[in-house]
């Protein structure tokens, strides 16, 4: 039995290890971890950490011991190398159907209509192949009549891969059931912890109770969300594909390499995240209303004074300009910046955004015509030298913020001179 629309779930395995595994075939069937921003934790595992118990969101050097014990390949977040090729994983699916969702870096829905002449299990098998042999990146592929039920197909296929060949599609209802009746309530998606003890208490443990259910007693309890919920889990579609819409919101934040108390360092740092905001919101083509400037200081710290402050700041008119964007955020740093404390952290969120060719214009002052120009200017100039070199005047030309990154793997599909050189 083949339906003629059904949703297909494609998930990389072990993506940020597997990407590193793609430029290193040595490390194949070797352990490997990669760590998080600064090197703190372990944000992706191959299969071969998990059976060494090393869990997500280890503590980087709790761990080394074990790492050096075991011979674990360690490497720095590249997420110039991961979203490279999330970028190519994502264009071979594109020619599968031309109705897709990129669910996250690793993940994406797929819609099949009219595929009823279709043998979806081998459909699903060619497009596993070559993703695998274009990119060298491994896929499971989980093939369903909802989006939730693809997704716990998914799961199937990565559970039992040597009986699946990572595809599984659920086209009976047999196998609905059975699959339903094997996930835990708390593996399905949408469920977190606390509906999933909330339900642990009604003796709902798996998915299949929770489609028997009184559907009036999940609206009452888990609102509309968990409804829907439910009907996909009954085989009933009821969500579609997400369409790509615009950021309703652009947040710049980052950590000072060191504590601040001098007002100046730090309107410096969030003069730059305003210009990056600025430069995000000229990438799709918004302006922003408002922003929002926040200072913190390190809340780990209990032997020091803490102070956290922000402030919303309303824009004359729509822009997106880097220098009134940082004039704004730098007035509303003063505002909120007290003497005395040693500041850790800033950041400037953009919000209130507007198509860029819709914004409202002010009666009695706008922006600079020029700044559009020279915008414009300022962009195409960084993205041919790269490093963001043309900086506005209030920016320390010399310093950048630069992440812990002591095992960085090179770009090898981002940067010239990193690419791989054949011998």
């Amino acid at each position: 039995m083949y339906f003629c629309n059904v949703f297909a779930l494609i998930d990389c395995n072990s993506f940020y290890a597997s990407c590193e595994r793609v430029f290193r075939p040595d490390l194949r069937n070797k352990p490997v971890v990669v760590l998080s921003n600064n090197d703190g934790c372990v944000i992706a595992r191959s299969n071969e950490a998990k059976v060494l118990g090393i869990p997500m969101g280890a503590v980087a050097y709790q761990y080394k011991q074990l790492f050096v014990k075991h011979n674990v390949h360690v490497f720095s977040c590249n997420f110039a190398l991961y979203g490279d090729m999330s970028n190519r994983v994502m264009n071979i699916l594109s020619h599968y159907s031309p109705d897709v969702e990129i669910y996250s870096i690793d993940e994406a829905f797929l819609q099949f209509k009219g595929f009823e002449n279709y043998d979806l299990n081998a459909y699903a098998l060619e497009m596993s192949r070559k993703v695998n042999k274009w990119t060298g990146i491994p896929v499971c592929v989980g093939v369903a009549p909802t989006k939730a039920l693809s997704k716990i197909a998914n799961r199937i296929a990565k559970k039992f891969p040597e009986r699946t060949k990572g595809v599984y599609v659920m086209d009976t209802e047999e196998k609905r059931i059975k699959a339903l009746k094997w996930i835990k309530i708390e593996d399905v998606w949408g469920i977190g912890r606390k509906i999933s003890d909330k339900l642990k208490l009604k003796k709902i443990y798996n998915a299949y109770q929770f489609t028997q259910l009184p559907p009036e007693w999940v609206k009452s309890e888990f609102s509309i969300v968990g409804l829907r919920l439910q009907r996909e889990l009954k085989g009933i579609p009821t969500l579609e594909l997400d369409e790509v819409k615009t950021k309703k919101a652009i947040a710049t934040t980052r950590s000072f390499k060191n504590n601040l108390t001098n007002i100046n360092d730090i309107k410096e740092r969030i003069s730059t995240y305003a210009a990056l905001g600025a430069e995000k919101l000229r990438g799709q083509s918004t302006c922003a209303n408002v922003i929002l400037v926040f200072i913190q200081t390190n809340r780990h710290r209990q032997d020091q004074k803490q102070h956290y402050q922000k402030i919303i700041v309303k824009l004359p008119y729509p822009t997106n300009s880097s220098i009134t964007i940082s004039k704004y955020a730098k007035l509303g740093l003063q505002r909120i910046y007290k003497k005395g404390y040693a500041y850790k952290k800033g950041g400037v969120i953009m919000m209130g955004l507007v198509p860029e060719n819709e914004r409202q214009l002010n009666m009695f002052c706008d922006e600079n015509p020029k700044h559009l120009n020279l915008m414009k200017t300022i962009d195409h100039l960084n993205n041919k030298l790269g490093h963001r070199n043309i900086r506005l005047a209030s920016q320390a030309m010399g310093r950048t913020w630069k992440m812990r990154q002591e095992k960085l793997s090179p770009r090898y599909t981002t940067e010239i001179n990193d690419i791989i050189q054949v011998k």
